[in-house]
């Protein structure tokens, strides 16, 4: 089974085109050190409801989760490895590309984020469904 990092992350709007430039320069890098995928996805349905015949249902929509302000999207995002090993491989050759220097905080503290970095939410997801 695969291994995925998953983030979410609030992006404001209009430094949405900046956030897609630096997301598709850091993807091409994770894909050359052997990421299986690498997706940036931007919401579009942010309003979820409880089904009709549920209503007791109460769902968590991401801009909550993102601690949404006004002007802000919110960015999911996840990159496919084979195995959490895997990951761990990719990710070190990927934070010691040079190339990094433009797109990581931890690698250019002067980087100008087009994200509030502090209110971004990360994990490492074993699968456990896997089509």
């Amino acid at each position: 089974m695969t291994y995925v990092d998953g983030f979410v992350l609030p992006v404001p709007e209009n430094r949405l085109e900046d956030y897609r430039k630096m997301a598709e320069n850091a993807g091409k890098i994770w894909m050359e050190h052997g990421a299986l995928a690498f997706k940036e996805c931007c919401i579009e349905d942010g309003n979820p409801t409880a089904p009709e015949d549920m209503p007791e249902m109460k769902m968590v929509p991401f801009s909550d989760l993102a601690r949404l302000k006004d002007g802000e999207t919110v960015i999911f995002s996840f990159i496919v490895f084979k195995s959490r090993e895997h990951r761990d491989e990719v990710n070190a050759k990927v934070m010691a590309d040079p190339r990094m220097k433009d797109s990581c905080p931890g690698q250019n503290p002067d980087l100008d984020m087009p994200f509030d970095v502090n209110r971004m939410s990360y994990g490492g997801f074993k699968t456990i469904v896997d089509f």
